[in-house]
């Protein structure tokens, strides 16, 4: 019987199945924990332990003086926390070896010159292993729930990806803060004749709303709604007849109210 030939993973292909990973973990509180376990069984040299903060040194300390805690039940609870905290922190180094490679890249470091630093023999493997750290600081724009695969094809089309969807909601803010520099003016000219425009009904409704987001609109969303209320006031007036009706509103605001409405048409 032949024996079925198994095809190699295509190197980009995302992973399946999400490694576990330890999100946050509030190291500080951790270590203090583990310190009162010792300071309760009367470690003499607990006065010796780094500080909270400092948690390579403060796991090293703990490691040292396993021994100290009297109980089986401190010695369990405190290696548990031990395995949990050398965990996060293997985690954590990836992100921040890959910040330290692209620091010496900015600073014209070359690959020979990391290869030793990062533990291989060649440029060309310190160059693939830099591509595998970043891995860990990507999202994966296909799926942000599961990670990149650490292989360099993949890193570096999750990294293509990412610059183009960068890309493209940079574009889409360039787009929204243009059309904002139009409507803007135009939303303050409506506001410049609310006291010809308001019927104390939804016209006066949607002319609050961009009285009160016009003074702090500065975000896409803030952009986005004031182009609604925008709207919404001109498909109002045009319910009221006050869009033609110049004897009623007066030439300055048919203006205004013309203006919005090709605006809004147009844009």
């Amino acid at each position: 019987m032949a024996r079925s030939v198994r095809r190699p993973t295509p190197p980009t292909k995302p992973l399946l199945k999400a490694p576990v990973r330890i999100r946050h973990l509030d190291t500080p509180a951790v270590i203090g924990q583990l310190r009162q376990l010792h300071e309760q069984a009367a470690d003499e040299n607990v006065d010796r332990m780094p500080a909270d903060e400092e948690l390579f040194g403060a796991l090293l300390y703990l490691e040292a003086h396993a021994g100290a805690l009297k109980s089986v039940e401190a010695r369990r609870a405190s290696a548990i926390e031990r395995v949990r905290l050398w965990e996060y922190l293997r985690q954590q180094t990836e992100v921040h070896q890959s910040r330290a490679v692209e620091d010496a890249r900015a600073a014209r470091a070359e690959w020979a010159e990391l290869a030793s630093a990062l533990a291989v023999n060649v440029p060309s493997a310190a160059y693939n292993k830099a591509l595998r750290l970043r891995a860990a600081a990507l999202t994966n724009p296909a799926d942000p729930s599961l990670p990149v695969r650490r292989t360099p094809e993949a890193v570096l089309l999750a990294e293509r990806q990412a610059a183009a969807q960068a890309a493209a909601t940079r574009r889409a803010e360039e787009e929204a803060s243009r059309r904002h520099a139009l409507m803007a003016p135009v939303a303050r000219r409506l506001l410049e004749h609310r006291a010809a425009l308001d019927d104390d009904d939804n016209v006066t409704f949607w002319l609050d709303q961009i009285e009160a987001v016009l003074p702090h609109c500065e975000t896409p969303t803030q952009f986005v709604s004031l182009r609604i209320y925008v709207e919404a006031v001109v498909r109002e007036l045009r319910k009221t007849g006050l869009t033609t009706s110049p004897s009623e509103a007066g030439e300055d605001a048919i203006a205004a109210i013309a203006a919005a409405a090709e605006l809004v048409g147009g844009s």
